[in-house]
């Protein structure tokens, strides 16, 4: 089995698009060997309010349990409580180029139209590199819009190996076959968002069941059917990952946007109903919660702590 580790920032409410992009696909590759973080470290690339991050951190490790996550089968925890992550991710940036920082897609995005851009918003591709050197992982489970960071931290990895001899494992991304990129429902042209402004075009994962269906069926779609156009594919990839039927023969099915949305509402519900109810469970006991991260971040730090000794042994610095 392959070693694999990624991580979710608590930056806002989980999306149906962080279940069908990420989360299932974690799911269905779980194993002894598999790491799974609440990235709270990436969420302080923007200002926080401490209140709100403590309460959504604690939120989505509870939607990691309840999705079927399974702590007796992968690690669980929370970047923060280890703190390999963070000292790593400074050997991490004196390896990486000011020029391939530079041109990460994602800092341009998130930059745009702010007052304040903090260091930490342009710097943490290496973060996110330590996150998966930490682990020797082999394999990264990612949407597609993350291929460009799984791939920035091969080139920090092999160019730390070529400098300073053996030290971390070459991993690669993974991408999930379908659902990897749901679109917002009101612009289908740009990715769902959980820490969009624009909610009628996000559907959140513990949203009420009756705003989704009312969110699904409202979709901007066309006036005549057409599969290709960027509504319709939007609506039968989410119909496709929620129900594990091929894009194309469901593109055939249909003539009209009326029951393509009332298939995917149904469809979407139904897999969101079990998610909810098991969270309701959960989040009843947060203190079971909290034991369960708190044994996963010793699982994890065992992993960290060996790969960074090696990692400053390799690059020189003096043992303490």
């Amino acid at each position: 089995m392959a070693r694999v580790f990624s991580g979710m920032a608590p930056s806002g409410d989980a999306t149906l698009g962080s279940l069908l992009g990420a989360l299932r696909h974690w799911v269905a590759v779980q194993n002894v060997d598999a790491y799974y973080c609440v990235v709270d470290l990436h969420a302080l690339t923007v200002p926080q309010d401490p209140v709100e991050l403590r309460g959504r951190t604690l939120e989505l490790a509870t939607v990691f349990l309840a999705v079927g996550l399974d702590p007796e089968v992968s690690t669980l925890f929370v970047q923060s409580h280890v703190h390999e992550h963070a000292e790593l991710a400074w050997l991490m940036e004196c390896t990486a180029a000011f020029g391939e920082l530079s041109r990460m897609t994602q800092f341009k995005d998130k930059s745009e139209s702010r007052d304040f851009v903090s260091a930490g918003l342009f710097t943490y591709p290496a973060l996110m590199a330590a996150d998966i050197l930490l682990y020797d992982t082999e394999e990264v489970p990612v949407g597609d819009d993350q291929r460009q960071h799984v791939e920035f931290t091969r080139d920090v990895a092999e160019r730390f190996n070529s400098r300073y001899g053996p030290t971390f494992t070459v991993p690669k991304a993974v991408i999930a076959p379908v659902g990897a990129r749901v679109m917002d429902l009101q612009d289908p042209t740009r990715k769902m968002s959980k820490s969009d402004d624009a909610v009628g075009g996000t559907i959140l994962l513990l949203e009420d069941l009756g705003s989704v269906s009312k969110k699904i069926k409202r979709a901007v779609t066309g006036t005549d059917y057409d599969p290709a156009l960027p509504g319709a594919k939007n609506l039968l990839s989410m119909l496709s990952a929620a129900t594990n039927e091929p894009i194309e023969s469901l593109a055939s099915r249909y003539t009209q946007y009326g029951p393509l949305k009332s298939d995917t509402t149904d469809a979407v519900v139904a897999l969101l109903e079990p998610i909810q109810q098991r969270y309701r469970e959960l989040s009843a006991d947060p203190a079971a919660v909290a034991k369960t991260l708190q044994h996963g971040a010793e699982k994890a730090q065992t992993v960290a702590s060996t790969t960074l000794r090696r990692a400053r042994a390799n690059i020189g610095l003096l043992d303490r």
